[in-house]
């Protein structure tokens, strides 16, 4: 097996985005933060399980004045995934009036952003955006405005960096894509 391919499950994936170039880009993202948001003390609010490497980071390389909390989110179910949220989970926060800044680690869809946007503005917030490390904007099913964006990328399924193959590989440094 080539070096630059792994194996997750019945799948083989090959390196896609080395993690320099995810670090470079979520440098220019903080920098952005930084500038837009200063004097505004946001709340980043991490969509777990997905971006946990992507806050981190990020986070260290923001340097405004901010805090982070952590969200799960309960989808109704049925047969298949409708994306539809049901429940933000571990919202402890007011962030009424405040600026929030939700922290994703890919948006296809964008069935769950939408309805986690939906139920965070029903919470009056002074302002709401999405910051996310992979956008695939052929894949959007809704009319969503992605400000900040480290890097759209194709509709390639993609492991590695907080991404997982059915529970595993979450903790690759790199991002792979699937060989079909």
């Amino acid at each position: 097996m080539d070096p630059r391919t792994i194996q997750l499950h019945d799948c083989e994936f090959k390196t896609y985005i080395f993690e320099e170039e995810i670090i470079a880009r979520i440098v220019m993202l903080a920098e952005q933060l930084d500038k837009e948001y200063a004097g505004k003390q946001p709340l980043f609010l991490a969509v777990l399980n997905g971006s946990f490497m992507f806050t981190a980071d990020l986070l260290k390389r923001v340097t405004i004045p901010c805090e982070v909390s952590f969200i799960r989110l309960s989808s109704y179910q049925d047969t298949k995934s409708t994306g539809r949220v049901k429940e933000v989970l571990g919202l402890n926060e007011d962030i009424q009036n405040r600026h929030v800044i939700v922290l994703e680690d890919i948006v296809d869809t964008g069935h769950t952003v939408h309805g986690l946007l939906q139920q965070l503005r029903e919470r009056h917030p002074a302002s709401v955006e999405v910051a996310t490390l992979l956008l695939k904007p052929d894949c959007l099913q809704h009319p969503l405005d992605i400000k900040y964006v480290a890097k759209p990328i194709p509709n390639d399924f993609v492991v590695g960096y907080g991404l997982d193959y059915n529970g595993l590989g979450r903790n690759l440094r790199d991002i792979y894509k699937i060989v079909p």
